[in-house]
């Protein structure tokens, strides 16, 4: 968040925003695992395989499932080169339509990995994109960032980490109260916000190539 310019900022902020409300609705959907969340997942996996739960491998589905987006997520940024980000965003989307038409269908558990699998691919980003998997790292920069300022060695930085966690949080809530209402509609507002996303990354490039073209 640091080294981003304001512009980046705020997708980075849309982008936790996105990941937050994703989580939520996995969460609701499915009882109690996540899309985004993938340390939580593997706390299931850990205490389903210790019970001797079938929770253990609905966990393990999703987070191979989660991996597999970030391969390919990763594979498509790399082929979009400097348009990683709207190339990476505009997969998350596409990723989110199908899980939105799944759910449509009744394919509820399909739906549900179709997330993560769109949760995985937004982390394909190699810098050029927040990712959605690291906000423990966030909480982390917040702290030290914190300390420094304690000890007289710190400026306002640690605002741009606690807004990240922010937004992720308001995301979450916003995702809940969403799914809670309307399953389907939550799914489409998923879809709807990576696209606005993705037009927003491919401005901030044409707008970079155009100041460097003057």
């Amino acid at each position: 968040m640091i080294r981003f310019d304001p512009s980046q900022q705020i997708l980075a902020v849309g982008v936790a925003i996105l990941a937050g409300f994703v989580d939520a609705i996995g969460f609701v959907e499915s009882a109690g695992f996540f899309a985004s969340f993938m340390t939580g997942n593997a706390t299931r996996l850990a205490v389903g395989l210790v019970d001797g739960q079938h929770a253990a491998l609905v966990a393990a589905m999703i987070i191979a499932v989660f991996v597999a987006g970030v391969v390919a997520g990763s594979l498509v940024g790399a082929c979009a080169g400097a348009r990683r980000a709207p190339a990476v965003l505009l997969g998350v989307t596409i990723l989110l339509g199908i899980a939105t038409m799944l759910r449509l269908e009744g394919e509820g558990w399909s739906a549900i990995l179709s997330l993560a699998l769109a949760m995985g691919f937004a982390n394909g980003h190699d810098g050029s994109v927040v990712g959605v998997a690291y906000m423990n790292g966030t909480l982390v920069q917040l702290g030290q960032k914190i300390a420094n300022v304690v000890r007289g060695e710190g400026d306002r930085r640690w605002l741009h980490h606690l807004g990240l966690w922010a937004a992720l949080v308001g995301g979450a809530v916003l995702g809940a109260r969403a799914v809670i209402l309307s399953a389907p509609l939550a799914y489409a507002f998923a879809s709807v916000l990576a696209a606005a996303l993705a037009l927003r990354a491919g401005w901030i490039i044409r707008r970079s190539d155009s100041t460097v073209t003057v």
